[in-house]
């Protein structure tokens, strides 16, 4: 097994409280079918499994995940595992699950937001009085020294100069941008919808990606410009630099624990309680711009490319090893880390201050 840690996203319900015009989980198309949540016994006898296969990071989604009635269980489950664990949600259950979940180990919380304007936002989301949950909610995960991530899918609700101001009222930390898909993906993900809010043509994604690279100046955007130029080469028909690490450093989990190279794939690898045994897919992909892969790959390139030279040096393959360091993509993937590493040292250095700022309040509660 390589000493790079994966990561895994776990869709632990197929049910939505939310009616996105732009998923297909939303709560009026009916196209989920009958309501799944994963079984938190099963997934706590597949923790290990994962965990011996690499992964340490998991972020649980949907539908919404908060609907799931048990999911401080599940999220303590794969902390105890060894698993840093975040959740992306609506926000809705926030004020309800927060503090729980805070208890139970969450490491970081992504917000899903659709407009810099709240209103809009609710309107899309059909969840009237969002905004006040949203705003209790994540005071008090970062009370609690929890991190909050926004995610954003490129969409034409978006206004990109007004959002750094939205999300500063709000309190978000940091925004990722998704890329729309408006046609089916191949797993049980319904993280698409035939949607003209995200009917984008070539040089409307274009503008966007323009507008998320400007944004990256006022405000911390999670998407590295070196996969922001990925992502426009993709739009623009042209050859990739970076091939996609899914089904080898990150996969996607149904509520049925199928595994699955990632979301868009069109065949399951199998149940999570044979992963031991799946190889990994190492065959350069590139057939979609999925946002959370894309940017993975990119920054994880470099480090999984020395990794392999490594095993080539040691068992005496001077040859392939050097060839496997001393490739454009591996520059790429460089560069990009470099760009990247002050943003993650800061953030780190933040969540440090408000851990020790939260504990120092809880500690004056206590006492009092």
């Amino acid at each position: 097994m390589s000493t790079l840690p994966a990561i895994c996203d776990l869709s632990v319900t197929n049910v939505c409280n939310a009616a996105c015009d732009f998923c297909g989980f939303a709560r009026d198309k009916n196209l989920a079918g009958p309501a799944r949540y994963v079984d938190p016994e099963a997934l706590s006898r597949a923790l290990p499994i994962l965990y011996r296969r690499g992964i340490r990071h998991m972020t649980l989604q949907g539908g919404e995940p908060l609907v799931h009635p048990e999911i401080v269980k599940l999220v303590s489950e794969i902390v105890r595992a060894g698993i840093s664990c975040a959740i992306i949600t609506n926000g809705w259950f926030l004020p309800r699950f927060i503090d729980a979940l805070a208890a139970a180990g969450l490491d970081r919380l992504i917000v899903s937001i659709d407009s810099a304007n709240v209103t809009e936002h609710e309107d899309h989301r059909g969840l009237q009085g969002l905004e006040r949950r949203l705003v209790d909610g994540i005071r008090r995960a970062q009370a609690h020294g929890i991190s909050v991530q926004a995610s954003v899918t490129v969409s034409r609700l978006v206004r990109y100069d007004q959002l750094p101001d939205a999300l500063r009222r709000l309190g978000f930390d940091d925004v990722s941008f998704s890329y729309p898909r408006r046609e089916p993906l191949g797993s049980t993900s319904l993280v698409y919808a035939d949607s003209p809010l995200v009917d984008l043509g070539r040089d409307e994604m274009l503008e966007a990606l323009d507008a998320i690279g400007d944004l990256k100046r006022r405000f911390p955007v999670l998407n590295p410009r070196a996969s922001l130029k990925e992502v426009r080469r993709y739009v623009c028909g042209e050859p990739q630099n970076i091939p996609c690490i899914g089904g080898h450093k990150y996969f996607y989990v149904d509520w049925d624990l199928n595994i699955w190279r990632c979301e868009a794939w069109n065949e399951p690898l199998g149940s999570v309680f044979d992963l031991e045994t799946i190889p990994d897919q190492r065959e350069p992909c590139n057939a979609c711009m999925m946002g959370c892969y894309r940017n993975a790959s990119m920054l994880m390139h470099a480090p999984i490319a020395a990794a392999d030279a490594g095993r080539a040096l040691f068992a005496g393959k001077i040859k392939t090893g050097l060839a496997l360091l001393f490739r454009r993509s591996v520059a790429h993937s460089l560069c990009a880390m470099i760009a990247e590493v002050p943003r993650i040292v800061v953030r780190k250095q933040r969540r440090r201050v408000a851990n020790a700022v939260g504990s120092f309040g809880r500690s004056r509660t206590v006492a009092g």
